[in-house]
């Protein structure tokens, strides 16, 4: 990793600690207009900024290129279908929607960065010349995704819930050939995590086989994972923050409150951090219930527009989309595979990309 980017994240002088705010802006079932959401954000930034953040972090979607159309829903937030859901996140942060909160984060002097869940989300945050991009567990295989954010050049953070060893060291190789800049981050699938399951002893053993800074996205309640993780050699931490666990929405249940946070804080920065024994022995694999996310949430690769037979496929006609289980393209790793091949057969949008379409 480069000095300017030890230097942006402290990692010479401590802990990067993030409030993962994610789509905490909405908080009930019924929608609300832009500026509430606008609102709800800034809200959630200073009470952030209060409790200690170094960092606020969002969630970018852009429906066209992440979520296809089809009636499923996610095993951690049954309450809406993931198509309404992911449409429903797009319509409530549009452009102006990020420039307000980067600028209020700004103003407020505490860094504001977000994972874009798709290509498009990304190019939707482009202008705002983000600091850092952070890729979700469940797109480390979007590699889509990672080839256009690899290009900016700022340090990009993934994490490795839901994923095997084998895929995670696929998606560092492919980040590796682009970028130098790549910080990895423990994580456990589960929502909320039990403390025993969260396999804190992965932290050290990244580090050694990864040689890049690593940290720990913490979906158990409490902080003393968090601070147990940072003794073990955790440069990154990273927490789901809302004001309640009660209110609507994906991820309020197992988010910190603000005191809480505040609390998680001291603790790291006091150096308070329980023996790491108690939060599971051994090195994480995957385990079945995170099996059970990886068919909704993983991506395949399909058609971004009308391509007629003939075509020599070029990076902007792939899109990698969600839920790879129903969408029938080759998985979103074969990217690179995919492209310069030529189609034999006229395509529509959204239709998958497989062997049997492309010589």
């Amino acid at each position: 990793m480069t000095e300017k980017s030890k230097n942006l994240l402290h990692l010479d002088q401590g802990v990067f600690i993030v409030a993962e705010i994610g789509k905490a802006f909405i908080q009930t079932e019924d929608d609300k207009t832009v500026d509430e959401y606008i609102a709800n954000a800034k809200n959630l930034i200073q009470a952030a900024k209060e409790a200690g953040a170094d960092a606020v972090k969002f969630q970018t979607h852009n429906v066209e290129d992440e979520q296809l159309n089809i009636p499923i829903s996610a095993p951690h937030f049954s309450s809406a279908s993931r198509y309404a859901w992911v449409k429903r996140n797009t319509e409530a942060a549009p452009l102006e929607f990020w420039q307000e909160i980067k600028r209020y984060s700004d103003e407020l002097d505490i860094m504001f960065f977000s994972t874009p869940m798709s290509r498009g989300a990304a190019q939707k945050l482009a202008p705002l010349n983000l600091p850092l991009w952070k890729v979700a567990s469940s797109d480390i295989l979007d590699f889509v995704l990672l080839d256009y954010i690899a290009q900016g050049g700022q340090p990009i953070i993934i994490s490795s819930g839901m994923s095997t060893l084998e895929e995670l060291d696929k998606a560092t190789s492919f980040l590796k050939k682009r970028t130098n800049d790549i910080i990895i981050l423990h994580c456990v699938s589960k929502y909320p995590c039990p403390k025993n399951e969260l396999y804190l002893n992965t932290i050290p053993y990244f580090i050694k086989r990864y040689d890049v800074p690593v940290g720990f996205s913490d979906h158990s309640i409490g902080y003393e994972a968090a601070a147990a993780a940072v003794s073990l050699g955790a440069s990154v931490i990273e927490k789901h923050f809302s004001f309640s666990r009660d209110l609507w929405g994906s991820d309020h249940k197992v988010s910190m409150t603000p005191d809480e946070f505040k609390q998680m804080v001291g603790a790291i920065r006091g150096h308070q951090a329980p023996h790491p024994s108690q939060f599971g022995q051994g090195i994480k694999a995957l385990d079945e219930s995170e099996s059970a996310f990886r068919p909704i949430f993983r991506k395949s690769l399909m058609a971004g527009q009308d391509i007629p037979a003939g075509t020599v496929i070029t990076k902007g006609m792939v899109y990698a989309m969600r839920p790879q289980q129903y969408a029938g393209g080759l998985p979103s790793e074969a990217y690179e595979n995919v492209l310069g091949k030529q189609t034999n057969k006229n395509l529509r949008k959204y239709d998958p990309l497989t062997n049997e379409v492309l010589i």
